[in-house]
């Protein structure tokens, strides 16, 4: 049993009572919500969950094994039964037999609604193969920002194994899709005493019997990491220490009370932007650091930070001891053309034929030393929760930059997600873990790195708990309630978001 522990480290909240007496997607939606209620375990929308549950059915009669994951769209912490997906297993595992490897992979996302359970119109995700894969009958995806760290470390595969030892694997980088199922399925044969494992520049997979049991292996992991972090991260400068000092809280506000507008004008050309300002401490020791401009310059470390943020942030040049806005405002127009002028190059440099166009080339995150960051979006909503994932940004660059190297994205993976596409980038993206293309003015050209072989017998098992990033807790999203539905569950078609 864990300890229902507060403060740096996640409680363990899973309440037996609650939990009595519910059926088997009914505690699906009461993990997914526990674990969603606390942002520090996945961000906004990121992650999902599922279980393997017997049921009827409804043609047949006969009890089947049916997939129960969180399909597009939706966030963990609200999440209700129509929010998941539902498909015959048995169909899931036909799948194998069609697939034509590496090159056919975006293929198989066809053949997911052929495996349909009751009609439910909820469209099931890109990570569906790697839940049904697992053959366990509870799986947590979750995207913690302890975890993050290691998965964005140079060293990522070695500190996994130093942290977690036998129980806990690592894979490499493989975007998500058909062929990570089937390499998940092969880590779990050949390890069968792990209980998870940590995928490169992505996040983390943990699995258990019960609910119960796989809902305590993700907090606990999770909070291994943690522990972990904050021990090698004593007495080490932060970012490579602060370089200048924030302004008093009056003097932020006001000068983003000034520039905000003015950057507002400027992005909304073509759609209108609203504004959100945070100057948390976390924000602040990174705005005020010596590593700022490097580290803002590598780019995001995970699919769902790019998709929120853009690839980059832009970097608002100030010095908050002479504190010259006007200056700064002077500047704006120039320093935004090119941002989209070096986007522009980034997306022309990593496009296809069959790529989707450009779309906004405006910067999502504006960086601002001594004063904070301002994010912008179509409502305030999405640019406060573009704020909410640079955050996490913030925390995954803290940790892996402590203790080893921090390394983005290969480039070519978020840009072909440039527009937003549910269409995953195809297999032969660059598996290069250079973050920025040659030809990229914002960064100088790097030599590509040797691609990453598939994971025949590279899989390192590691064990289930540890941070130097003190994962700063940020106020957790309440629990909400779990509905009570009877057996027969009816599929409300929801819109997809």
């Amino acid at each position: 049993m864990l300890d229902k522990r507060s403060g740096s480290r996640l409680a363990n909240l899973w309440d037996d009572a609650k939990a009595e007496g519910m059926s088997g997607p009914e505690l699906l939606v009461y993990r997914s919500n526990t674990l969603g209620s606390d942002k520090r375990v996945t961000n906004y929308g990121g992650g999902n969950t599922s279980s393997k549950v017997w049921q009827k059915d409804p043609l047949t009669g006969e009890d089947v094994e049916v997939l129960w994951v969180k399909g597009s769209g939706g966030d963990s912490a609200s999440i209700k039964l129509d929010g998941f997906a539902t498909l015959y297993m048995d169909k899931l595992r036909a799948l194998k037999g069609l697939y034509r490897g590496l090159a056919h992979e975006d293929e198989m996302v066809g053949y997911l609604p052929h495996c349909t359970f009751n009609l439910n119109p909820r469209a099931a995700s890109i990570d569906t193969p790697l839940h049904a894969f697992v053959p366990k009958p509870c799986v947590d995806h979750m995207h913690p920002d302890a975890i993050i760290a290691i998965a964005a470390a140079k060293d990522s595969k070695a500190i996994t194994k130093e942290i977690f030892g036998d129980a806990i694997g690592w894979l490499p980088w493989k975007r998500p899709g058909f062929e990570l199922g089937l390499w998940l399925e092969k880590f779990c044969l050949e390890n069968p005493d792990a209980k998870g494992v940590v995928l490169e520049s992505h996040g983390l997979f943990t699995w258990g019997d019960t609910p119960k049991e796989c809902y305590e292996t993700t907090i606990s992991v999770i909070n291994q990491a943690i522990d972990w972090f904050e021990r090698k991260s004593q007495g080490k400068a932060i970012f490579g220490g602060e370089v200048v000092k924030a302004l008093d809280a009056p003097a932020r506000r006001a000068i983003a009370a000034k520039l905000m507008p003015r950057i507002r004008g400027l992005i909304s050309e073509k759609s209108h932007k609203l504004g959100h300002f945070d100057d948390q401490p976390a924000v602040l020791e990174f705005v005020n650091s010596k590593d700022l401009r490097p580290l803002a310059a590598l780019g995001t470390s995970c699919p769902d930070h790019f998709l929120r943020t853009k690839i980059r942030p832009l970097v608002i040049e100030f010095d908050p001891a002479k504190p010259d806005v006007d200056a700064v405002i002077a500047r704006l127009a120039d320093d935004i053309a090119a941002y989209r002028v070096g986007y522009q190059a980034y997306y022309d440099s990593c496009k296809r034929a069959d790529s989707p166009a450009i779309r906004d080339p405006n910067a999502v995150v504006y960086l601002m030393p001594g004063v904070g960051m301002f994010t912008f979006a179509g409502d305030k909503a999405t640019a406060r929760i573009s704020g909410e994932f640079y955050v996490n940004a913030i925390n995954v660059m803290r940790g892996a930059s402590t203790v080893s190297s921090y390394v983005g994205l290969p480039a070519q993976e978020p840009s072909t997600s440039n527009t937003g596409s549910s269409r995953k980038p195809s297999s032969s993206a660059c598996r290069s873990r250079r973050r920025w293309p040659a030809r990229s003015p914002w960064s100088p050209a790097a030599p590509a790195a040797s691609a990453a072989p598939l994971p025949t017998g590279c899989c390192t098992k590691a064990p289930v708990l540890s941070s130097p990033i003190s994962m700063r807790p940020r106020s957790p999203a309440p629990t909400k309630s779990c509905r009570k539905p009877s057996e027969k569950t009816s599929f409300a078609r929801c819109g997809s978001t």
